[in-house]
């Protein structure tokens, strides 16, 4: 559900950002509207006379036009925003594409940038647009298309100006806008639906692996055919040789290092390793014993606590009867390394 209610709220941007296109031709098409959105020097101006004056070292606030610096700049980065998640957004809903053109890399890449201008922009909400236009001043213009002039001579004094003086250009007479409307029209008409196609091809530009590979039946009782046989070994892996009932193994007599550490290490190793009170993974530390003394005594099984202790049953570690049986006789030969 989140993944659905995510990639609803890309589409969603995405036909917002051609709506607003397509405005925008219209002011500045039909309208002659001053693009006025569009950074210049002056704002750069503005930004460090506005510095100054938050010091303490400027007495009078900059006059500003119809959108100062601060909006200029929440507006591009909104725009920058738009351009960079949907580049990444679509690298990471359609990967297959993607790793067509990019390597491999490129996609988890695309993610983290995609999740760093989310929050990116998240925090330029809540610690920058928030408190300009709600808690520093309630602007109420996306309501009611108004600002007070109080507003207007901190953050557009060089627009009111205008305004006062009648500088502004007069907007252009009904037979003109029925004129450029008549060619804007189909125009925008048409923009918007190659856009629209190219949003609907950014959605279903590729069928994932979900939907394109058959399922396989549960009746068929191969849930899992490799493509490739996997081959046989040419030979048999090799075992560590274990020790017969004679006491002999296959590359000299029975002692530690030929089956009988192995036999401690698989059955006493988990519980009794290099950290610990009693060490049974070296001859050393197995000889050497624990807390509770020795634990191994050469020639006594019954004097060793590693047969007594296992063989009353009430021990964790077990052994297997053949194997109790080797380490008794091991001992009982001396418990040779």
């Amino acid at each position: 559900m989140t993944r659905i209610i995510h990639r609803g709220a890309a589409i969603v941007f995405l036909v917002q950002a051609i709506y607003h296109l397509v405005a925008i031709g219209y002011r500045l098409y039909v309208e002659r509207k001053e693009a006025s959105m569009l950074p210049g020097f002056k704002d750069l101006q503005d930004a460090f006379q506005h510095l100054l004056y938050n010091l303490g070292l400027r007495n009078e606030r900059p006059k500003m036009g119809r959108f100062n610096f601060i909006e200029k700049a929440e507006y591009w980065a909104m725009l920058w925003g738009l351009v960079l998640m949907a580049l990444t957004g679509f690298m990471m809903w359609n990967p297959i594409a993607t790793a067509r053109i990019f390597p491999g890399q490129a996609i988890p890449a695309a993610k983290v940038a995609h999740g760093a201008e989310a929050i990116l922009a998240v925090l330029a909400i809540f610690l920058w647009h928030f408190y300009h236009v709600h808690i520093k001043v309630f602007n109420k213009s996306m309501f009611t298309g108004k600002i007070t002039r109080h507003e207007m001579e901190e953050e557009h004094a060089l627009e009111l100006e205008k305004i006062e003086k009648g500088l502004l250009p007069p907007p252009p007479s009904a037979e003109e806008l029925r004129k450029r409307k008549r060619v804007y029209y189909p125009v925008a008409a048409v923009l918007t639906i190659i856009l629209l196609f190219f949003v609907y091809r950014f959605v279903t530009f590729e069928e994932t692996a979900i939907t394109t590979i058959q399922p396989v039946s549960a009746r068929s009782g191969d849930i899992f055919v490799p493509q490739t046989p996997t081959p046989l070994p040419t030979q048999p892996p090799t075992a560590t040789p274990a020790p017969t009932q004679e006491g002999q193994g296959s590359q000299g007599p029975l002692s530690w290092n030929n089956g009988i550490g192995q036999i401690i290490g698989q059955r006493c190793g988990s519980c009794h390793g290099e950290m610990g009170g009693l060490a049974l993974d070296t001859y050393e530390s197995a000889m050497k014993g624990g807390k509770s003394g020795v634990v191994i005594a050469a020639g006594d099984p019954e004097g060793s606590l590693l047969v007594t202790t296992v063989r009353d049953g009430n021990h964790p570690g077990k052994f297997e009867a053949q194997e109790l049986e080797q380490i008794i006789r091991w001992i009982q030969e001396g418990a040779q390394e």
